[in-house]
């Protein structure tokens, strides 16, 4: 992952300052600070230096959009003082367009939120004729800007309390570019986790025979509601109730694993029925948290597809190497199944200190 100085450097900040003419900008010290921090840093500088009227500042920034060297991380800290300035000075039409001009030299997705916590159907208004902008990039500000959880980005409570962006996600969810149907797979996950029942209703509409680029959005939008079991999202992607599935296992290879080393396991799926099924398979490792309770983590399997009287058998090796997003306790852990929605019995596993 690259560094705070590699990202947002000095000699970034330094050519920001020469470009917009801001001298407290090109001597801002950031030595020892973090990448959140040489943003706010940066960003009250030119809150300092540039114009205080609205309009002064708006074309300060539109002057340095014709210099092909105002591009990259430097643009982060000018869209989140665009924001402040727009939003402080009641410019938010002005400020959204200068906005959707600078997100194509480095996504304006952060800045967005200032707006949408300021006047949020307003901005939401602007977001839905952002769909058909003929820039890739402005077409995907309007899906990833207003996702509800954007990571790293601030909250917005009215994206969480119910589903306002709908008709953005139906304008692009049949998009001509990549880069913008996985911003709308990732809204609609972002939606599945507070709106389940509307983001698999809206699925449900798109879900056509045929429709590949919908059909890869529906599976990746709605992956959190597959690790959780949910029938509706599970249904709408071909995997029923497995009504006459039998599991074995999982088998452990051992009941003792040694820290940093490996979980090996081993399950039989059998399809006793008289119909073709279709599962998915996914497995979930129950961790031993700090305080002494079991915490589930769902992980990914398998897809199969068994014929009536036809089995699978299934094996896994699961890590437990020390990682930066995860800290292992030693004690009880368990492992089991989660079939089509359908968990099996926890079996129980001991990590060693």
């Amino acid at each position: 992952m690259p560094t705070a100085e590699e990202m947002l450097s000095t000699p970034a900040v330094a050519a920001l300052g020469e470009i917009l003419a801001a001298p407290t900008v090109a001597a801002v010290d950031l030595r020892g600070a973090t990448f959140s921090e040489r943003g706010r840093l940066v960003r009250d500088a030119l809150l300092t230096d540039l114009p205080g009227e609205y309009d002064e500042f708006d074309r300060a920034i539109r002057k340095a959009l014709a210099d092909d060297a105002f591009t990259g991380w430097m643009i982060w800290p000018v869209t989140e003082a665009l924001a402040v300035r727009a939003v402080d000075a009641n410019a938010l039409d002005a400020g959204l367009a200068l906005l959707a001009e600078l997100t194509g030299r480095l996504t304006g997705e952060f800045a967005l939120r200032t707006f949408l916590a300021a006047d949020v159907d307003r901005t939401l208004a602007t977001a839905l004729e952002w769909t058909t902008h003929p820039d890739e990039h402005v077409r995907r500000l309007a899906t990833e800007g207003t996702r509800s959880r954007l990571p790293w980005a601030r909250q917005v409570p009215a994206l969480l309390e119910k589903p306002r962006t709908l008709a953005i996600l139906d304008a692009l969810r049949s998009d001509s570019s990549a880069y913008v149907r996985r911003s709308v797979a990732n809204h609609l996950n972002d939606l599945s986790r507070d709106h389940p029942t509307a983001a698999v209703s809206l699925a449900s509409r798109w879900a056509e025979p045929g429709d590949e680029r919908s059909g890869w959005i529906i599976r990746h939008g709605l992956r959190t509601l597959v690790k959780k079991g949910d029938p509706g999202a599970l249904g709408l992607l071909g995997f029923a109730p497995p009504v006459g599935v039998e599991v074995i296992g999982p088998t452990l290879s051992k009941s003792e694993i040694d820290f940093g080393g490996e979980l090996t396991f081993e399950a039989t799926v059998t399809n006793t029925s008289a119909e073709p099924v279709r599962l998915a398979v996914d497995y979930v490792i129950h961790h031993q948290k700090a305080n002494g309770k079991l915490a589930p983590k769902v992980f990914k399997l398998t897809v199969r597809e068994l014929l009536p009287g036809a089995s699978a058998v299934l094996q896994k090796r699961h890590s437990f190497r020390p990682i930066s997003t995860r800290r292992y306790y030693p004690g009880p852990h368990a492992v089991e199944l989660q079939v089509n929605g359908r968990p099996t019995e926890p079996t129980p596993f001991t990590l060693l200190p």
